[in-house]
């Protein structure tokens, strides 16, 4: 089990030791963490790149850790992230050492993934349910519904037994067997446990499973390898030389080049117009040249062939927050354009060495409109986005397989570009990039917001050289109503108006107490010195707490209907079989006020289905009321003013043994409303 207390490093520690001192940390704290880590990837070589990831970004974030977390905490949940990240859906025991529990591990397997993550941290590492659900990011009252959930599925798969105790009071075993219930509640269930012999047998077998769960012996009987530890100290090792040897290599060349150019250069600092001039005359595309212009990027000019495609790579400009690689495509047989993307055919050998793991790369869509793109049917430059880099500088090693030829018009082209669906062109191009990051300068806001009442936080402007940020925090939490996402119009800063993100780009931080902090991206605003800054909400979407719950018979006539939310929902149909099937629909969407439900079924016995999936159908309605069938592909999203979607039929599969259901529940619903808001707000 996770101690109660933990050493802290200090920051001191790390500006003496360096990284260092993080793995010393992670070694004398290993088991409680190697176990952690076997429910989630049961494979050594997984298990050294979770801790490598790991301490990479427990260094890090270190600087930013606040004391008002307990230590173990925060680095627990920075833990999980990674597990997350690397763990797959099909694992299997391995281990002999699992040889003793291996029943509870099966058992503990059947279980949805957030499940899973409750039981082991409450359970098995020895977090209150508090800290569990912080590190989970979920209410308290929604931990004790997935710890109860849990404890009765794995009840289930060891003893294969079913309990009938009452539903009513099945809430209350949590808190009565970790003695949390307040006195009254607690004599009124003893009361009616006496009289249950139902809710005694129920309640009884649900304790030997928490009882069974509780004992730390699942947990450290895995056995940590030796070598663990030891082969993460190579890898830093090795890290570190390959660092210095490409350090002197960029140096060397470096030192050429400001040899042969010394007395160019020396007039243009002198002028004061040479890189203006300079990039002016030799650079087509204009976003690179205007970063080059103020020294905020690499030009590189390197080029591969391979089957007639000729690929050059411009220029690269990296920070904080990404790193773009700007390239022109040329083919030499044909005239057609090609484009290069991320997650298809691109490789970055050195990744997981050179690159944050932490963030997904933003999508740049091919620009068209651009003038160098008019030129010539056969060439198109455009740009990729990358993670950004861990350290300050490094080489970037490039592996590009596939590329994918530009669709000008038709069906594929709706976002005023498309991809040929077969229009794929494979080959081998490799680069060495050579990058530096810039810079980036933050701005504090602290600046409160409120959106139909609920708050909202304006934390910080952050101005680097590839995009603006905005950051801000939407309170977490068990509330009747709630906001899930936010949406932003236009930044304004200093008269300068900068768009967001047109394909919605947010970047999720580590949450801070009841706040979930998150990051929006604008266009660039690099160079400007914010005074007056203008922030604009478009939209906020919402949850709502609503329960209602409807009896099913299956032996009825259906369809059947029912009022919710000031609608009425029709059952459609309920059919038996493997999956069961049950539809549901609502097509009246003027003036409704939901346009998703959250569902959930209840069988004969009072359990849950194996599994749930769901189909459904819609509409998109824009402001005047006109509705747009969605798969039609006959309309132009872009240009919908303040579009919704309602979700009109709702069909869900259940699996199981001929699951019947008893009983659907109706927990709340969600709904987009479009804002007028504007935050202004004074830096002087």
């Amino acid at each position: 089990m996770i101690p109660a207390k933990m050493d802290a490093i200090t920051i001191a520690t790390v500006q003496e030791k360096g990284i260092d001192s993080v793995v010393d940390w992670f070694e004398r704290h290993k088991q409680p963490f190697y176990s952690l880590g076997w429910f989630y990837l049961r494979n050594q070589q997984q298990m050294e790149e979770l801790f490598y990831r790991s301490i990479i970004k427990v260094h890090r974030e270190l600087p930013r850790y606040k004391k008002d977390t307990s230590f173990q905490l925060w680095v627990a949940s920075i833990f999980i992230d990674n597990c997350r990240e690397l763990s797959d859906d099909e694992v299997t025991l391995t281990s002999e050492e699992d040889a003793s529990h291996q029943d509870l591990f099966s058992a503990l397997d059947q279980l949805e993934d957030v499940e899973k993550e409750a039981m082991v941290l409450t359970y098995g590492t020895g977090f209150s349910q508090e800290e569990a659900s912080h590190i989970l990011r979920v209410s308290v009252d929604k931990m004790k519904e997935l710890l109860f959930s849990g404890t009765q599925s794995v009840r289930k798969q060891l003893y294969g037994a079913t309990f009938n105790g009452c539903k009513e009071y099945q809430k209350n075993y949590i808190d009565y067997l970790e003695k949390r219930m307040e006195r009254p509640e607690k004599i009124e269930f003893e009361i009616h446990l006496y009289k249950c012999r139902e809710c005694q047998e129920d309640l009884a077998a649900f304790q030997d499973v928490t009882l069974m769960l509780h004992h730390a012996e699942w947990m450290n009987d895995l056995t940590v390898p030796e070598h663990l530890i030891a082969n993460i100290k190579e890898r830093f090792s090795e890290k570190e030389q390959q660092r210095q040897q490409k350090f002197k290599k960029l140096k060397k060349v470096a030192l050429v080049f400001a040899s042969v150019f010394a007395i160019v250069i020396g007039i243009g600092f002198f002028t004061g117009a040479f890189a203006n001039v300079y990039y002016t005359w030799t650079e087509e595309d204009e976003q690179l040249r205007t970063l080059l212009q103020q020294d905020l990027g690499q030009r590189v000019n390197l080029e591969a062939e391979s089957d007639g495609i000729k690929v050059r790579i411009k220029g690269v400009v990296a920070d904080d927050y990404q790193t773009l690689v700007f390239y022109e495509i040329e083919d030499t047989n044909e005239d057609k354009q090609y484009v290069m993307n991320f997650d298809d055919g691109l490789i970055i050998k050195n990744e997981n060495e050179l690159m944050k793991h932490n963030t997904y790369p933003r999508f740049h869509p091919p620009d068209l409109k651009a003038e160098m793109n008019k030129k010539g049917k056969n060439v198109f430059y455009g740009k990729v986005g990358l993670r950004p880099l861990e350290e300050d500088s490094g080489v970037i090693e490039m592996n590009i397989e596939r590329i994918q030829e530009l669709v000008l018009d038709g069906h594929e082209a709706m976002l005023g570009f498309g991809y040929r669906s077969n229009g794929f062109k494979t080959g081998e191009w490799k680069f060495e990039i050579p990058v530096t990051k810039q810079p980036s300068v933050e701005y504090e806001l602290n600046e409160q917001a409120e959106i139909e009442g609920i708050p909202i936080r304006l934390d910080k402007l952050i101005i680097a050289p590839t995009a603006t940020l905005l950051e801000y925090a939407i309170p977490m939490g068990n509330q009747d109503k709630r906001i899930d996402q936010v949406r932003f119009g236009d930044l304004e800063v200093n008269d300068v108006k900068v768009k967001p993100d047109q394909f919605g780009v947010y970047q999720h931080l580590q949450p801070e107490h009841n706040w979930q902090i998150l990051q929006m991206y604008y266009d660039s605003l690099y160079g400007e010195e914010p005074k007056d800054v203008i922030v604009q909400f478009d939209s906020a979407y919402f949850s709502y707490e609503d329960k209602k719950s409807i009896e099913l018979d299956v032996t009825e006539q259906y369809p059947q209907t029912f009022e919710y939310a000031g609608s009425t929902i029709s059952i459609d149909k309920i059919e038996i079989g493997q999956p069961t099937t049950i539809v549901i629909s609502n097509h009246e969407v003027e003036n409704r006020e939901f346009e998703t439900l959250h569902l959930n079924v209840v069988g004969e016995d009072g359990n849950e289905p194996f599994s749930m999936g769901m189909d459904t159908e819609g509409v998109l309605v824009d402001k005047n009321g006109v509705q747009y069938d969605w798969n039609s592909g006959t309309f132009d999203y872009e240009k919908l003013e303040q579009p919704r979607h309602f979700v009109t039929v709702q069909t869900l599969m259940l699996d199981g043994d001929k699951f019947i259901p008893k009983r659907l529940d109706i927990y709340g619903y969600n709904s987009m409303k479009y804002l007028d808001d504007v935050v202004k707000i004074s830096l002087d």
